[in-house]
């Protein structure tokens, strides 16, 4: 995701903001030294997406249909209001929120409707004038619905040419990640307004539509864009082991369900008919047992110079904050896995622009890691 550009004092102020004692919910030692827990919210839903308004206000949304903003200063919390119509139940509801300093002064969320009675995910944009949203634009009502209450995805992304990406899982059907004809168990590609670009690989290809930039996932968690190398990276959920961590191509097949890494919720049984085949694109990293992604960040900040080109990810099962570094080829070349200690199911990554990692937590806290030299 591109960033807005913040002023270098105000990064001064906010880094050398002194951590309280009462703040600390949790320390630890990394591989690159001692770190802190801050807790700066509680008590809200479930917290699915985060997004920085400017240097001090945090915009959230919770997937039971709410949007409150975060005074960092404060503490506070305050309602947004004009949300559209949001169907919620089992996984679905109001998910996650992007903006870019591209299209500026709009926010793009994706949230579950209903179509013929049938939850779908939808890609919207919106302005935010004082603390209520308006001028909303549906900007794809996403070909996705099932009878299920799952696999809705969603995150968003955006690259550096002016395109936003925006994940659905599949649904809950299995064969949704092999059919092009449904946008479950896919990737999209569009304009900032919305728009298919001309260079989508599926134009013009009967029984495919065209937003589609990739497909055979099964339910993506995470979107993250890394700007130095032109890359889209994306996590998602397998099914019992088998999560992965994928470098996005255009055009590729990533092999959901006819490939898996995982085994049946039933029994050991392998899922789809191996692991890897010709024609589809392999995972650069799997996860076996499960974690559970819950979202992906690509980190580029200054507050943990070490982690540079780290990718980080929540985990919901096996509660922790994951952390992966790359090779410049692109590599998983090594792991850490931070805050098991504090046993949540982390949700939400959002980079601050005091370079400190923004969380979000299932029970409803935000909390902010950051060096311990920072106290």
């Amino acid at each position: 995701m591109l960033r807005r550009s913040f002023t270098p004092a105000l990064l001064l102020i906010l880094a050398a903001t002194p951590v309280t004692q009462a703040d600390i919910v949790h320390r630890e030692t990394s591989e690159v030294g001692p770190v802190v827990v801050e807790e700066l919210a509680t008590g809200l839903g479930v917290p699915w997406g985060m997004e920085f308004l400017d240097e001090e206000q945090l915009l959230i949304t919770e997937r039971a249909g709410r949007v409150q903003v975060l005074d960092l200063g404060s503490r506070a919390l305050r309602e947004v209001t004009g949300l559209p119509s949001i169907r919620q139940g089992g996984q679905g509801g109001l998910l996650d929120v992007a903006s870019t300093e591209k299209a500026p002064g709009w926010y793009y969320f994706t949230r579950v409707g209903s179509v013929e009675n049938r939850g779908v995910t939808i890609l919207s944009r919106a302005r935010l004038q004082g603390d209520r949203l308006t001028g909303w634009e549906d900007l794809l009502v996403t070909r996705s619905g099932t009878g299920s209450g799952r696999h809705f995805g969603s995150r968003i992304a955006f690259d550096g040419d002016g395109h936003v990406y925006f994940s659905t899982g599949d649904r809950g059907e299995r064969p949704n990640g092999q059919n092009l004809q449904t946008h479950a168990g896919t990737i999209m590609r569009l304009t900032l307004d919305g728009q298919v670009p001309p260079d989508n690989p599926f134009i013009g290809k009967a029984g495919a539509l065209p937003e589609i930039w990739s497909y055979g996932h099964r339910n993506p968690q995470g979107l993250a864009y890394d700007a130095g190398h032109d890359r889209l990276w994306e996590n998602e959920h397998g099914p019992r082991g088998g999560d992965e961590i994928n470098l996005i191509q255009r055009g590729a097949n990533y092999g959901w369900a006819e490939l898996s890494y995982g085994k049946e919720y039933w029994g050991p049984i392998d899922v789809g008919e191996g692991e890897e085949a010709p024609g589809m694109v392999s995972p650069v990293k799997v996860y076996i047992p499960s974690i559970a992604p819950g979202s992906l960040l690509h980190y580029t900040g200054d507050a943990f110079p070490q982690w540079r080109d780290n990718l980080f990810s929540g985990a919901l099962a096996l509660r922790h904050l994951n952390r992966v570094s790359l090779d410049e080829s692109g590599n998983a070349v090594a792991e850490e896995r931070l805050l098991e200690e504090m046993d949540e199911r982390i949700r939400a990554l959002e980079q601050g622009p005091d370079g400190a990692i923004y969380l979000s937590t299932d029970s409803g806290r935000i909390l902010r890691l950051k060096p311990a030299s920072g106290e």
